[in-house]
């Protein structure tokens, strides 16, 4: 009897189990029967299905993102980018997300990545270089979205955003070797003006520095000089008391000085008259 209570219950427990599905936050769910769709878009909450004969099937229908690898375009200009973006999408139709891709994310972002480019590739040919890497960008992702909704919605998903993450120029484009021309004749003309700018300044401080040196030097001569007239006459006013007390002392002393200014040369020669006032002091002892 106790058995036959136990499988009762387990009975009831599984039958429970397989009347009800739980759809998560974030989630939506499909109800299948026999293969075949029966109810679809169910929200987030507790439901009932039929037991062992309709089967859900849940799917995330948060944002979803798809990265591209970079890809070579052409602007209308004939010129060469790399571009790489990334898709913004969600499941918006359950039903049509399961039948047109099984319900697989992966099998999704495979049809969507080609339809991205193409529109990406059409919206770049048809635009300049300055349009592609300029605010013009807003628009054409605008237009990105637009086209890429038309052609997906078959498949039951809404492309949100794509966003342009990158756009380069290929290494071997003359754009690029035109750009970096550019900006090295833009900055060594910024390095000749500041070089020049230097150089004036360091001419107008060499020119600053001589002046005050010729002011100095000019100011020192001045000042040596008015010394050496003061000295000059000081000693011209001892001289002069000196021949005033002794005249003939002062003249014997100046006779000595010039005698050892003139006899100063070892080996020098002095042809004088012997009757040469030069040499009174040298004959006449007294």
């Amino acid at each position: 009897m106790r058995s036959m209570i136990g499988i009762v219950l387990a009975a009831l427990v599984l039958l429970a189990v397989n009347c009800a599905f739980v759809v998560n936050e974030g989630q939506t769910a499909i109800l299948l029967q026999f293969g075949r769709i029966v109810e679809a878009g169910f929200k987030p909450g507790l439901h009932f299905k039929l037991p062992f004969v309709q089967q859900s099937v849940r799917f995330d229908q948060r944002l979803q993102s798809l990265e591209a690898a970079a890809e070579r375009y052409l602007t209308s200009e004939k010129k060469d980018v790399n571009v790489d973006f990334v898709v913004k999408w969600r499941i918006a139709d359950s039903a049509k997300f399961y039948t047109s891709v099984a319900g697989e994310e992966a099998r999704a972002q495979q049809r969507i990545a080609p339809t991205v480019r193409d529109g990406m590739r059409t919206a770049i040919n048809t635009r300049t270089l300055q349009e592609v890497v300029s605010s013009a960008r807003a628009d054409l992702t605008q237009t990105l979205v637009q086209k890429a909704n038309a052609e997906t919605q078959n498949l039951g998903i809404e492309i949100v955003d794509v966003r342009i993450k990158r756009v380069d120029l290929p290494e071997e484009s003359s754009v690029l070797r035109s750009v970096y021309e550019r900006m090295r004749s833009e900055r060594k003309q910024v390095a000749d003006s500041l070089r020049a700018e230097g150089s004036e300044a360091a001419e107008r401080i060499q020119a600053d520095a001589d002046r005050q040196v010729q002011v100095i030097k000019a100011e020192a001569y001045k000042e040596a000089q008015s010394a050496r007239g003061e000295g000059d006459a000081t000693a011209a006013q001892v001289y002069a008391k000196s021949y005033g007390k002794d005249a003939e002392f002062y003249a014997f002393y100046r006779s000595l000085e010039a005698y050892r200014e003139a006899f100063q040369t070892p080996g020098g020669v002095l042809m004088l008259d012997p009757k040469s006032e030069f040499l009174r002091y040298l004959q006449d002892s007294k």
